[in-house]
């Protein structure tokens, strides 16, 4: 950074390029979700705590976890890298993370430094627009974009001795305090501006009188339109009808900890737990920046208490292997493709709509029996390509000798590289449900939709004594845990049968 500005006063050696894998240690973190989030408990970071409030440097951090066996925890040196984020440039960042006992979410890549190395002189020379740039072009993906420590590894670093990367970090740090302190003065003249039906309005023309609600929807449309996807969008906006709703008349002068608290204590008597910890995160957002403008005097969501309904009691749909077998007699699987052979594949493979939609003949490897995952089609959209739900999803899927008869004889004449099952008009999911109704009530079985179909393959395959682990690796799931919260309800009575079974053996014995 300073190489580039040619800084006199710490600028007195040369500087030497270096790969950055040569200068330190890189693992992943383990094992956290926003869903592992608790009021108290053992401090962590997610990548979501670095869009929110981003700083080169880490002190402190307000969101709380219970901790779990093997978590990471901080020793004052690291430097972590969101792994996942929605757009390139929320991941082509660093932080420096000065304080120990700090638990480093599995969604963050870590590396350690070399002793020579201070992490935040690290954190600020990878804020290098060069570099920063370097590391963007690294993300992989659209919808969901991520990131590999393997990635970051490859990048050039410029690198000058131990003493004058503290003299920098100074420098930094006083700067940062500087930019503090003028922060009003600089926001009244260059703040971003928001076109309205009543003109523009200034971010710093807005004061602490005026209404929350007023505040985050300027907030949601300079800082998220643009930025995230249509989906996130229309969450945040749900988010402000909710604020607008609740507390209509609050003002941004009288947001502090008891009356952010009772907001969320109204919000959390409609909506379940996990759906409140959302509604907090989004505002709390909006709510730190609004402390770093002066225009709150504390952080008012500091130990916030997140509340909420009980989650409903939520059983799957799915077919019994008797039903599906009936459901797979009345379907229509002669001549070409048409959407009753959808439905055989998804039964057979446990894909995703999505999933099955983006299908295309090169993704089929009949010789080896395998059926490749690595895209999804936006069907919701436009149509088109777009990357799997995750990382995780892109996948190789064993099909069976039946499989591979009917759908090599289908594709052999189709495009190599186009889907087989979409056509130039729009698809819309309620379509494939309505055939699949029908077909249900033809068969004389309990009508389910295309997703349940996914949850019959997984469930069969749980109830023929397939492992857990399998199950997940053969739908995509990104973690075990995905597989069990959603199968619970079959995991158990699995669980009852090899009681039984238990008991029955150890009776035998004499």
């Amino acid at each position: 950074i300073f190489k580039e500005l040619n800084y006199p006063y710490c600028i007195t050696n040369a500087w030497e390029q270096r790969k950055l894998e040569k200068l330190g240690k890189f693992f992943k973190g383990k094992g956290y979700s926003k869903s592992d989030l608790t009021p108290q408990g053992t401090p962590i970071i997610l990548y979501g705590n670095l869009y929110t409030n981003y700083q080169f440097s880490i002190q402190n951090v307000s969101t709380f976890t219970q901790l779990k066996e093997n978590s990471v925890i901080s020793k004052g040196h690291e430097i972590i890298f969101p792994a996942s984020g929605e757009t390139a440039e929320d991941i082509a960042r660093a932080s420096a993370v000065k304080k120990q006992g700090i638990i480093l979410g599995g969604d963050l890549n870590i590396m350690i430094p070399n002793p020579e190395i201070e992490s935040e002189f690290l954190a600020l020379e990878i804020s290098n627009n060069k570099i920063k740039k370097a590391l963007a072009q690294k993300a992989q993906g659209k919808s969901v974009v991520h990131i590999h420590n393997t990635d970051i590894q490859s990048l050039n670093i410029l690198l000058t001795k131990t003493s004058e990367q503290i003299k920098i970090i100074d420098i930094f740090l006083n700067l940062d305090n500087l930019i503090t302190l003028h922060q009003r003065k600089f926001l009244t003249k260059f703040s971003p501006k928001i076109i309205t039906k009543g003109g523009i309005i200034m971010l710093s023309d807005i004061s602490c009188n005026d209404f929350f609600y007023s505040f985050f929807e300027q907030w949601i449309k300079v800082y998220k339109e643009g930025a995230v996807r249509a989906v996130t969008m229309k969450k945040y906006y749900m988010t402000l009808s909710w604020v607008k709703k609740i507390a209509p008349t609050l003002k941004l002068s009288e947001l502090t900890r008891i009356t952010y608290q009772q907001l969320l204590n109204e919000y959390a008597l409609s909506h379940e737990r996990q759906t409140t910890m959302d509604f907090h995160h989004q505002l709390k957002g909006a709510i730190m920046d609004a402390v770093d403008d002066g225009l709150i005097a504390k952080d008012p969501t500091r130990k916030a208490i997140i509340k909420g309904k009980q989650p409903k009691e939520k059983k799957i749909k799915y077919l019994s292997q008797f039903e599906l077998h009936n459901l797979l007699s009345v379907l229509d699987l002669k001549g070409d493709i048409n959407w009753d052979w959808l439905i055989l594949l998804v039964a057979k493979t446990g894909i995703r709509f999505s999933e099955a939609l983006a299908i295309t003949p090169a993704d089929f490897d009949f010789s080896h029996q395998t059926l490749s995952i690595s895209r999804t089609w936006d069907y919701k959209g436009n149509g088109g390509f777009l990357p799997t739900k995750n990382h995780s999803s892109v996948r190789k899927i064993q099909i069976d000798w039946q499989t591979v008869v009917q759908f090599s004889e289908l594709v052999k004449n189709l495009p190599n590289d186009k889907p087989i099952f979409v056509k130039d008009k729009k698809i819309y999911n309620s379509t494939i449900n309505t055939i699949l109704a029908r077909h249900c009530k033809e068969a004389k079985i309990p009508i389910i939709a295309i997703h349940g179909l996914r949850h019959t393959h997984a469930s069969l395959l749980l109830f023929a004594g397939v492992s857990i682990a399998s199950v997940a690796r053969r739908l995509g799931h990104a973690s075990m845990t995905t597989t069990q919260k959603t199968y619970l309800h079959i995991i158990q009575e699995l669980e009852n049968k090899d009681i039984d079974l238990v008991m029955r053996s150890i009776s035998g014995l004499s």
